[in-house]
């Protein structure tokens, strides 16, 4: 795999710093009972060490070229399993049965918040979170509200789960080298979600709409959803603006959209 030149189209940098990759590897602590999902394992510097643990690991990688490498280099490792595709598009438990998985990876830049997204939604099965992200998108997945950072991936990935930053990587640990800093984090998806929410499509439209305007003031960036007088029933000032609410605020309005409709149909 050494000879296999980067392509931009996958969104390719790859991870040779040694160093980088044993802090990586600590984080995670693979063990052996564990079954483990590894999304886009490139030229495996992760993957020989999450596979000496003797986990259960699952390879899955959109390059057909380096599908090919990874499936000799881990021919007759009984552990390990090479899934050539594009990981959005997979079912992630279908691969497991259905069980309890881990996921890791060095997510490309260009597709990480689809992949986080489609991730999210077996959060039930998924028992933690291990991604290289881009810098950016990892400041504002842990962002508090009342900051430019905070949005709809804050409120959405920290409903889901906890978020945890744990070190910064630079560009010279990776071939080729990326114009960005990167960011190895966490997720561990709760137990309980932290605010409660009856109708969780209903919750996600709001914020998306609300933060679609964000320098709006939610009376304007909410209007054909909410008037002024229902976002204030909701406890909520009809003046602030998205950022400047927490998962709490939303999770109301999103029940008071919900009891808007109802009143609508004629449902009491």
């Amino acid at each position: 795999m050494m000879g296999h030149r980067a392509r931009k189209r996958f969104g390719q940098n790859f991870l040779v710093d040694e160093l980088v990759v044993d802090r990586i590897v600590a984080a995670i602590a693979p063990d052996a009972a564990q079954l483990m999902l590894e999304i886009g394992p490139g030229q495996a510097a992760l993957t020989s060490d999450l596979a000496d643990s003797g986990a259960e690991l699952h390879l899955i990688e959109i390059d057909r070229d380096l599908a090919a490498s990874l499936r000799r280099r881990f021919d007759g490792i009984k552990n390990v399993a090479v899934h050539c595709g594009d990981a959005l598009k997979m079912d992630l438990p279908a691969l497991t049965s259905g069980r309890p998985f881990r996921l890791v990876g060095n997510l490309p830049y260009n597709i990480s918040t689809p992949l986080l997204f489609h991730a999210l939604q077996w959060h039930e099965l998924v028992v933690d979170m291990h991604f290289m992200l881009q810098q950016e998108l990892v400041d504002r997945m842990a962002a508090s509200p009342g900051g430019k950072a905070w949005g709809k991936l804050s409120v959405m990935c920290q409903y889901y789960c906890a978020v945890a930053p744990l070190f910064g990587v630079p560009p010279e640990a990776f071939r080729p080298m990326p114009a960005v800093q990167s960011t190895f984090v966490r997720l561990v998806p709760h137990a309980e979600p932290p605010v409660g929410v009856g109708d969780l499509a209903r919750f996600e439209r709001i914020v998306a709409r609300a933060f679609s305007m964000r320098r709006k003031t939610l009376r304007n960036s909410l209007r054909g959803m909410l008037d002024a007088t229902a976002i204030a029933a909701a406890g909520i000032d009809p003046g602030l603006r998205p950022e400047q609410l927490g998962l709490a605020e939303f999770a109301a309005l999103a029940e008071i959209l919900g009891s808007s409709h109802d009143t609508d149909r004629g449902i009491s």
